[in-house]
């Protein structure tokens, strides 16, 4: 069966024409512990404006029977059926199957591989809840949503409105639960499994947490942490937008073959990925911190106030990337979240926003379709710095007075970019809508240098530049170290601006403190300084800030793999801020593996594993120095020492196999005995990581077979299992699956979009490519569906940049 993409008009015409009351919708989940289906019987009461006119209701699903007013109808064609003669009231009830929960869109059904137990999970965005019961799927038509779901007696269910009243049946449990408040029907949700929970009452809040009973030890480790950063997110979020969090009950569901996280009204669902097996990390630990308050930003940016339509996308998740790292750094022990996000996400939106997939934050989005494409490095982490440069510009308070005025204007009703512009500029007195068109109407980056004349500083922009506020440090030699002894910051309105203020210094800072969205330059008399000194300036952000231009000078080809790898291991080993460790170590790793020229590899290599070997003498760094080690060791020293230093981790373990398979060890009698001991449920991916890594031809067919062909892996997984099966050296073994990915690009979309995305980027080859291999693929995109296009776009741009930093020479 076709699925149709709802187009911009049709979702205007349509919400024109009708207005949903409620919803009631009955879920029947008993058949899956032996089966696939889940049924449903959605009841939609609706007005209508236009008595007699006729509309559509979206279905995805096989429909067993459809009424409209009693009235029998016509079977769905293309994912929709279609509604004629609408009265001013309507009743709509439509009886619906979803038997594909392996490999299907909006419900999955994961079978835990530890004890056979089975959880099934719901996730609707953009417009996926019309692949399990019918709906008007289109974020204006808000609606309460009232559910009563039937599962196994030894099932929980879990909801957005929680606090369900349960009834024991013969053989099952009925869990009804209470009206919602007026939500787009993506942002609903259904989790059901025989789930461990953990529950807490906080400040009047009453939180939950779960996961599958496989993983209970993991989550009761984590259960204090997440609780208190739960708390700490409420209370800020709730103080700087002037509006509590309104529902008492709160939880989080962690399950399994689950991409990334996802915001449901008052029960957000996660990957349980993010439950770490092994003792997590200072940059998990951050991770964790941030994803937690980007969900929960939600709450108010997208749930309580949704935008209109796809175009103001951004409007949901830049706004919840801005404010989970707004909330971290103020409200929790995570002070340095924005160095963490410019050295994970802002580098990878510069590098974005110069290439072919480049687009506006605000643009026309004709169809839903086109839509899932832009849930990208534009939107998030380039439209948080943007926001974070907007906070800049009008400043804070405003910002805050802005923001409480948006919220209280528009709660459960729905918004357009124009609407928080309006509440800003009331709020700021400054007319934003030059503001407006600037950064979120214009693609591409401002670039930033300095001239210096005697003692004139002059800040001078590649083109015309946005209007922002940035600032410069003044930063003069102290010993081995740099201090800041000024910070100046300017209005930036024309390509020339005067830098009034500045004492004597021995290093000049564009963009210190990370202020806006913009590339930077040294001028060539201090182009090499700045790879000296980058590790001698005393924060974690000015060190970011330094480390981004280098970084950035990689990727345009004006610093060889050497000169940019050298800087960020120096970075690296002088580092104070743990939360940004992990990020330098995996930069300095990418740039030997993927970014230097082969005859230079082994070399950049074994500096990084030198710089590990040194970082695990510090035993609060010791974790992730040898998981770097496990990267980058280099001689049969380096593993002979990774696994003396191991002991019993058994993730370390895995770790150093995956890099001995890679170097053409023998793995497989000690990955057998491994996995024998591995307490987690998912350690066969462990051993399957390790097998993707052999330099061995028929292995790698087995690996491609279940990764590509059979989708075994689940989708939190396939970075994992790909980066190892594309590695450098092995170039004659993987020739074959360059093309077979190609092959595939037709099909990448299936699944949905979470999968889309990560197919395309994962899969894309790294290694076994010419430059001809790249116009191959930008010419297989232009068949794509739009999400796969505009991945495949981003990853090959990315990826020719690499090949021609190998062909360069330090």
């Amino acid at each position: 069966m076709g699925i149709r993409s709802l187009t911009r008009t049709e979702a205007e015409r349509r919400a024109a024409l009708v207005a949903v009351e409620r919803y009631d919708v009955d879920v029947d989940l008993t058949a899956l512990p032996d089966g696939p289906e889940v049924r449903c019987v959605s009841t939609v009461a609706f007005t209508c404006h236009e008595p007699g006119a006729e509309t559509f209701v979206d279905c995805a699903a096989r429909v067993l029977s459809a009424t409209l007013n009693g009235v029998e109808l016509a079977s769905a064609e293309d994912g929709r059926i279609q509604l004629h003669g609408l009265a001013e009231h309507n009743v709509l009830r439509v009886e619906s199957v979803q038997a594909d929960t392996t490999t299907g869109e909006g419900v999955h059904k994961a079978t835990d591989p530890a004890d056979g137990e089975v959880y099934v999970w719901m996730s609707f965005e953009p417009d996926e809840a019309r692949f399990v019961w019918a709906c008007f799927d289109q974020p204006d038509l808000k609606a309460p949503h009232a559910f009563t779901v039937t599962a196994p007696s030894a099932w929980t269910v879990t909801s957005n409105s929680g606090d369900a009243r349960v009834e024991e049946l013969e053989t099952a449990r009925r869990w009804t639960f209470p009206d919602t408040p007026p939500l787009s029907v993506y942002n609903t949700v259904i989790n059901a499994g025989p789930f461990h929970e953990v529950r807490r009452e906080v400040e009047g809040h009453n939180l939950g947490l779960y996961a599958r009973r496989s993983l209970a030890e993991v989550l009761e480790r984590d259960a204090d942490e997440i609780f208190t950063l739960t708390r700490q997110g409420l209370a800020f979020y709730g103080e700087v937008f002037a509006m509590p969090f309104p529902q008492r009950r709160y939880d989080q569901v962690f399950v399994p073959e689950f991409g990334g996280a996802m915001e449901n009204y008052g029960c957000v669902t996660w990957s349980d990925v993010f439950l770490r097996r092994a003792a997590p990390t200072p940059a998990e630990h951050d991770l964790l911190a941030r994803v937690l308050l980007h969900e929960m930003a939600h709450m108010w940016f997208g749930n309580i106030v949704t935008m209109r339509w796809w175009d103001d996308l951004w409007l949901n998740e830049a706004f919840a990337e801005f404010a989970c790292h707004w909330a971290a750094e103020r409200a929790t022990r995570h002070t340095d979240a924005w160095a963490s996000h410019l050295m994970i996400g802002k580098i990878s939106a510069y590098l974005s926003d110069q290439g072919p997939a480049s687009h506006p934050i605000h643009q026309p989005i004709h169809d839903v379709a086109q839509a899932a494409s832009i849930f990208d490095n534009i939107t998030y982490p380039k439209g948080a710095s943007v926001l974070q440069q907007l906070k800049t510009y009008v400043g804070e308070d405003h910002f805050r007075t802005g923001m409480a005025a948006y919220f209280a204007r528009h709660a459960w009703g729905n918004t357009t970019l124009q609407d928080l512009i309006d509440s800003l500029s009331e709020a700021s007195g400054r007319d934003l809508d030059t503001w407006r068109t600037a950064w979120l109407e214009t693609a591409g980056t401002d670039r930033f240098t300095l001239e210096r004349d005697g003692g004139t500083v002059t800040l001078v922009a590649a083109d015309s530049p946005r209007p922002q506020v940035l600032a410069v440090g003044a930063y003069a030699r102290n010993g081995d170290t740099l201090e800041r002894r000024a910070l100046v910051r300017v209005e930036v309105t024309e390509t020339r601006t005067a830098v009034t203020g500045l004492p004597p210094a021995d290093v000049l800072l564009i963009n210190d403190d990370d202020l806006t969205f913009a590339t930077t330059r040294p001028d060539p008399t201090t182009r090499d300084a700045l790879f000296r000194t980058a590790a001698q300036l005393p924060t974690a952000i000015s060190r970011g800030v330094a480390a981004a231009t280098v970084w950035d000078m990689l990727t345009t080809g004006e610093a060889t793999a050497a000169e940019a790898g050298r800087c960020l291991t120096s970075v690296l080993t002088a580092e104070t801020s743990d939360a940004v460790i992990e990020p330098y170590l995996t930069l300095a790793a990418n740039v030997a593996e993927l970014w230097a020229p082969p005859a230079e590899r082994v070399a950049l290599s074994a500096e990084v594993a030198a710089a590990c070997r040194s970082l695990a003498g510090d035993p609060g760094r010791r974790q992730v120095a040898l998981r770097g080690l496990a990267r980058t060791a280099t001689t049969a020293d380096d593993l002979a020492w990774l696994r003396e230093q191991a002991g019993d981790d058994v993730d370390l373990h895995w770790r150093a196999l995956i890099r001995e398979a890679e170097l053409g060890g023998d793995t497989a009698a000690e990955s057998d005995l491994l996995l024998a001991r591995d307490p987690d449920p998912d350690a066969w991916l462990r051993a399957l990581t390790v097998r993707a890594a052999l330099p061995d031809a028929a292995t790698k067919a087995e690996v491609w077979q279940q990764l590509v062909v059979d989708r075994t892996v689940p989708v939190n997984s396939v970075g994992l299992v790909a980066a190892s099966f594309w590695r450098p050296g092995q170039d004659a073994l993987l020739a074959p699956y360059a093309e077979r990915y190609l092959e595939a690009v037709p099909k990448l979309h299936q699944g949905g979009m979470i999968l889309a995305m990560s197919y395309t980027h994962r899969l894309f080859p790294l290694h076994a490519i010419d430059p001809a291999y790249i116009e191959k693929a930008r010419e297989a995109s232009r068949e794509a569906v739009p999400v796969v296009r505009l991945t495949l776009l981003e990853r090959s741009d990315e990826v020719s940049r690499m090949l021609r930093a190998r062909s360069r020479s330090a």
